[in-house]
């Protein structure tokens, strides 16, 4: 299965702590004229004596009245801005790729093209073509260039180049963006292993929310700790993001008001990471907003059965007790939010389709049962508490590809509106 590990790093709860706020209380500054009870209007028995007055603005404040819970502004804020962006730059690039093979094919293609518009189809296919040939030539200079080689090696180094190229030519678009994506997570995964590395990687590749950053929700869809996780998680996405990015081919072509479309990287692309985003907002509001009051409960409740003062001072003392609360809340990583919304969106686009268990490959389900039973795991492990894996990340990312069967579509052709013709010139540079 696919799922998102916490990290064991305990997050130290330093920040989520303020100084005790302190009060002055002054006398009047004419001591001739003394604040009396008469000249309030208070009665003389009701009037609080000094030592009474004097311990009211004393009272140390507890500890829930002092503790500052995580924010979720600026990662609601930064998944916002954030989704934003990378569709706009998705649907800009797209846009720009479409008109450039629009060009080619109006001025190399048939004589047709000429007076009417390519279709989608079409654009494709040139694409295609253009990149069978680019490897081709890459074959060719590889050949001429091992010319000096033993025969043995020539040839073997020949087998290799096609043993490469050929699974990418058969490929879909989709699949091989989803190859990408998994060597950018072994890159990630490399990283891990050095142990030079490895406090940058805690802190700028787990999400922790209770550190307060918010650029890691991005950075922590890309990480994978263990080499299982990261397994697991590239043969899911290979599969499950290639029928995902099928349907969103499909249905661009067989929109009447959609628009032509010579690629699906780069809306696949801005899918994938505005769900693993979303998937790590709902993970962080869950722990933010559910489980770090729960835990602040947990830690009065612990000091209260020693009979400790339950205010920020005892509780900074008592660092068993903070430490072991803290295990509740651990940083979680992983691209699980983020396939969890493909094996949705493809359960819902193809509701006749079957998965099996890798594991179990003789039992096939149908995918809709799949995805309700993987989600019923994953509430399940919330009612029960475990906490092996991010199970807020996977229903978040369920939720996302529920929502983006509906107007997910809507929302890329918005974005895709804007279709600005742009210079020839600068569509050539971009190329």
């Amino acid at each position: 299965m696919f799922f998102t590990l916490p990290s064991f790093a305990s997050p130290s709860l330093k920040s989520c702590l303020h100084r005790i706020p302190s009060r002055s209380f002054s006398f009047t500054s004419n001591f001739r004229y003394p604040r009396t009870p008469l000249r309030y209007g208070l009665k003389p028995e009701l009037q609080p004596s000094f030592r009474q007055q004097l311990a009211q603005e004393n009272v140390v404040p507890s500890f829930h009245n002092t503790v500052k819970f995580p924010s979720v502004r600026n990662q609601i804020i930064f998944f916002l801005l954030g989704s934003f962006t990378v569709y706009a730059f998705a649907a800009n690039q797209t846009n720009v790729d479409t008109i450039y093979w629009n060009q080619i094919l109006k001025s190399t293609g048939s004589p047709l093209y000429r007076v009417i518009d390519p279709s989608s189809e079409d654009l494709a296919r040139v694409r295609h073509r253009t990149m069978v040939e680019k490897l081709r030539a890459g074959l060719t200079n590889l050949r001429d260039g091992i010319k000096g080689w033993p025969p043995v090696l020539g040839d073997y180094a020949a087998y290799l180049y096609v043993q490469i190229a050929q699974p990418i030519v058969d490929a879909t678009e989709g699949r091989r963006v989803c190859w990408a994506i998994g060597v950018a997570n072994t890159l990630v995964w490399l990283a891990w292993r050095f142990p030079r590395l490895k406090p940058v990687m805690d802190r700028s590749f787990t999400h922790s929310p209770l550190s307060g950053r918010s650029y890691t929700m991005l950075t922590s869809v890309f990480s994978h700790h263990s080499f299982m996780h990261l397994l697991f998680n590239s043969m899911a996405l290979a599969s499950f993001g290639s029928a995902a990015s099928v349907y969103l081919t499909t249905q661009q072509r067989q929109d009447p008001k959609g628009l032509p479309e010579s690629t699906v990287i780069y809306h696949f692309l801005a899918f994938f990471v505005t769900a693993g985003l979303f998937a790590s907002l709902t993970s962080h509001v869950a722990s933010a907003r559910l489980k770090f009051p729960r835990m602040v409960t947990q830690m009065v409740a612990e000091l209260s059965q020693k009979n400790l003062p339950t205010t920020a001072g005892s509780l900074k003392a008592s660092s068993d007790t903070v430490r072991k609360a803290a295990t509740s809340i651990l940083p979680s990583l992983g691209a699980s939010g983020a396939i969890y919304a493909a094996v949705t969106l493809t359960a819902l686009a193809y509701p006749d389709s079957e998965v099996s268990i890798m594991f179990f490959p003789m039992f096939h389900l149908p995918a809709q049962v799949a995805i309700f039973g993987l989600v019923g795991l994953d509430v399940l492990g919330i009612i029960r508490g475990w906490r092996l894996f991010d199970h807020w990340a996977h229903l978040g990312g369920a939720v996302f590809g529920i929502w983006y069967h509906t107007y997910g579509m809507k929302v890329w052709n918005w974005f895709r509106k804007p279709y600005i013709v742009l210079p020839e010139w600068l569509v050539k540079t971009s190329k």
